[in-house]
């Protein structure tokens, strides 16, 4: 008998209800959260396969805190870096399909621009410029669905239950296939808010940040329940079957 305990739980994830608990997790320190959000991502974004997983981990770590009713503090998000190796190893993995598909992506797009040329340019050539240009965003639209919904608790559990990169990105892979139908409504979701957001002169996409950020910790939670305290003794890593 295995005497370590489940370390995920299946089906628990209910999108509505998890933005829901995400804005009320930070509604009463929503302008902190919605800083450390947006900075986040700015640092993130500037090298993004380097700094992206140390931001990444240092939202979650505020977000944790926040969850545990400890005072949380904008310069803790640049406590991820003390995750800064594992953090990078899990975004370099995160990277690779996301590169592959693109290519793809590309690879479609030229052809259907080389058989607009080859049907003699002229009003063939800006019609498959279109049909190329919208295959390549639909590619593109699957890759980032692809890499949320199985990379989603990535970060987290780096930070959460002090896994290496590898180990996280598996078992990320392996919870969210339990929880696949939960992470698709989410992710559609929190899409959707931010579409509205677009619309609303793009400021509004920036306001929805932070819930989708605290909705996803929320999902995250629900999964994974806490087993401590991030300041205490690490909790023990899965089985490493289950990082097979």
């Amino acid at each position: 008998m295995n005497p370590n305990p489940v370390e995920f739980r299946s089906g628990v994830i209910l999108p509505v209800e998890c933005v829901k608990e995400g804005w009320q997790l930070i509604k009463d320190q929503y302008w902190l959260f919605f800083g450390i959000a947006v900075v986040a991502m700015l640092v993130g974004g500037a090298v993004p396969i380097v700094l992206i997983g140390p931001m990444m981990c240092g939202l979650y770590l505020c977000l944790f805190a926040k969850m545990r009713g400890e005072p949380v503090e904008f310069g803790m998000l640049f406590k991820g870096f003390d995750y800064f190796t594992q953090a990078l190893v899990a975004a370099a993995i995160q990277t690779l399909p996301v590169l592959l598909l693109m290519a793809l992506g590309v690879v479609i797009f030229a052809v259907f621009v080389a058989f607009g040329a080859a049907a003699g340019g002229g009003d063939a050539l800006p019609f498959a410029f279109s049909i190329g240009g919208a295959v390549f965003g639909l590619v593109a639209s699957i890759a980032s669905l692809i890499i949320h919904t199985f990379f989603l608790f990535a970060y987290p559990l780096v930070v959460d239950r002090n896994l290496s990169g590898l180990d996280a990105i598996k078992l990320s892979y392996r919870a969210a296939l339990q929880n696949l139908g939960g992470i698709i409504g989410l992710l559609l979701l929190v899409t959707g808010l931010s579409i509205l957001g677009v619309l609303a002169c793009y400021v509004g996409a920036f306001l929805v940040m932070p819930i989708s950020f605290a909705a996803y910790a929320v999902a995250y939670r629900k999964v994974f329940p806490e087993t401590g305290s991030l300041g205490g003794p690490a909790p023990p890593p899965p089985p490493g079957s289950w990082a097979a």
